[in-house]
């Protein structure tokens, strides 16, 4: 009898220790194949360093990446607690495809109904975007914005091809921005939203599992 292939691994790339406690705090039942749960600090540098480092790892050479956490929306009438599901991740040096989105949003929808998931453009910042910015923003198409999940895909893929996506929960929207008193209520939900994401994003890993090279 031939010997099974390794099941391929899943990362998951968060920058908060609260997200990745919210991540950890969701279980891990439903899984198939190790998933690892990586905090790589704020920011795009920091980002790309803890992910390429991660991926020079021969355990990890072939996982699937999923960069998630929290997120400011950008379209008028997003609320705390939304879902982003990147359809393409962009930054100024490029643009990254997702794969998968139809099915993430259907996972996602089947999780958590009531929620309302965003499909579209997810562009980077490398700081808090705010009033103006954020309308220009919203002008070059994207529907929402975060520090980290461009150069986590970007990075990914240039370490060898893999398919990869972007899951963002709404914490800040143009109605809702971190300065005004619903923050702390906007940050539970959003907390809680993300606590219950990781079975469709192993329905995802489950259907796009790479064979190994």
């Amino acid at each position: 009898m031939s010997a099974q292939p390794a099941p391929v691994p899943l990362l998951i790339a968060c920058a908060l220790g609260i997200e990745q406690f919210a991540l950890r705090a969701g279980g891990r039942g439903g899984a198939d194949g190790p998933v690892t749960v990586l905090r790589t600090g704020m920011g795009p540098a920091a980002a790309e360093r803890a992910v390429t480092r991660v991926l020079a790892d021969p355990a990890l050479r072939d996982a699937a990446v999923l960069a998630t956490g929290f997120c400011a929306g950008l379209a008028p009438g997003m609320h705390p607690g939304d879902l982003v599901v990147a359809e393409e991740t962009r930054d100024p040096r490029g643009t990254t495809p997702c794969a998968g989105t139809e099915l993430l949003v259907k996972e996602l929808t089947r999780a958590l109904p009531g929620r309302t998931v965003h499909t579209g453009p997810l562009t980077c910042s490398d700081h808090v975007v705010r009033g103006p910015e954020r309308a220009a923003l919203r002008a070059t198409g994207a529907i929402a914005v975060d520090m980290e999940s461009a150069v986590t895909l970007l990075s990914a893929v240039r370490a060898g091809e893999r398919p990869v996506a972007a899951v963002r929960v709404v914490v800040d929207a143009p109605e809702h921005e971190l300065v005004r008193i619903g923050t702390v209520r906007g940050g539970i939900s959003a907390f809680r939203v993300l606590r219950s994401v990781l079975p469709a994003f192993f329905e995802w890993h489950r259907s796009l599992l790479l064979p190994r090279r």
